[in-house]
């Protein structure tokens, strides 16, 4: 396989336009110091998802979620979008919901970083906070309550099962992939959260070329803190989920993470997430199993609401 040189690939901001015309078309960026040492025929890059104008991935899926809604009408009649969420997803929610006149009801756990938090209600969210020990979980639990409840008030988005989810990464995010890497993508790398990411991408993958690698990313145990990832051995099992898709699964402890996001601020001036962190350590992992290949991976968020975690920043 050819290498590919930093001017062979997409690193353009997204066409200036409306807020939803601004999703998509993320820069898709070399890990360059950070994979020095691996073998001369292996390459990998990661999409900087934060280029979306709320700041995430999540932009993807909410806003197909808010847009086949509006579509089948399930928004009728002044009814809030109900959604749990452990931060991204509710702000792309609350971001898209302010733009279009949906008024958007979120479940979070109260562990969610308060940099979120302060995001949710400046745009106007609102909030339900939940049982921080059950994580994201209890926040699922209590938004199912609160749509059987209230049937009249809420239409519940549920993200985790809905199609529209995964729909938005294998119309967007893998075209995008294979196009930004003139089609010489060999691996595909993605954390598991809601799984639309790697569900969505990994379809669009496999249809493209099924001997496109794909792995997926989760935390080494069920007790950790790489917020927006599941251990999904032990966590409700998304319904979008689809077990066939990855062909490996990678297992990254916090403390590798954590040391991850500060080494690619360091190192490589991209100040990013926790879950990027987690995305990148898996992606190095198995790069240096490889002998030539490209592997891609996304980073969901840039670093911004995650500076108040003092284990995050804390001096190597």
């Amino acid at each position: 396989m050819d290498m590919l040189t930093v001017s062979d690939i997409q690193v353009a901001a997204p066409a200036i336009g409306g807020l939803q015309a601004a999703v998509g078309n993320t820069p898709l960026l070399p890990l360059e110091r950070i994979g020095a040492d691996l073998p001369a025929g292996v390459q990998v890059f990661a999409k900087a998802e934060w280029f979306n104008p709320g700041g995430s991935i999540k932009d993807r899926p909410a806003l197909s979620i808010l847009r086949a809604a509006l579509a089948e009408g399930a928004l009728a009649g002044g009814k809030r979008l109900l959604d749990s969420t452990s931060g991204n997803m509710g702000i792309s929610y609350a971001t898209f919901g302010a733009a279009l006149g949906v008024p958007v009801t979120l479940a979070l756990p109260a562990i969610a970083s308060p940099e979120r938090i302060s995001i949710l209600r400046a745009l106007g969210a609102e909030l339900i906070l939940t049982d921080p020990l059950e994580g994201s979980d209890g926040a699922i639990l209590v938004a199912r309550r609160l749509a059987a409840e209230h049937p009249e008030r809420y239409y519940y988005a549920r993200q985790y099962e809905n199609p529209a989810n995964w729909q938005a990464h294998y119309l967007t995010t893998g075209p995008e992939i294979v196009q930004q890497t003139g089609g010489c993508v060999t691996h595909f790398v993605a954390g598991l959260g809601t799984t639309g990411t790697l569900t969505g991408v990994g379809r669009y993958l496999k249809a493209y070329n099924p001997h496109i690698q794909l792995a997926a990313v989760q935390p080494d145990g069920p007790f950790h803190g790489l917020e927006g990832l599941k251990h999904l051995p032990t966590a409700l099992k998304p319904g979008i989920f689809d077990e066939t898709i990855p062909d490996r699964t990678l297992e990254v402890s916090t403390e590798e993470a954590y040391a991850m996001v500060r080494r690619l601020a360091r190192q490589e001036g991209l100040f990013v997430g926790i879950s990027a962190g987690a995305a990148a350590v898996a992606a190095l992992k198995l790069a240096q199993e490889l002998e030539s290949g490209l592997v891609v991976t996304v980073f969901p968020d840039a670093g911004y609401k995650y500076l108040s975690d003092k284990d995050l920043w804390q001096a190597d």
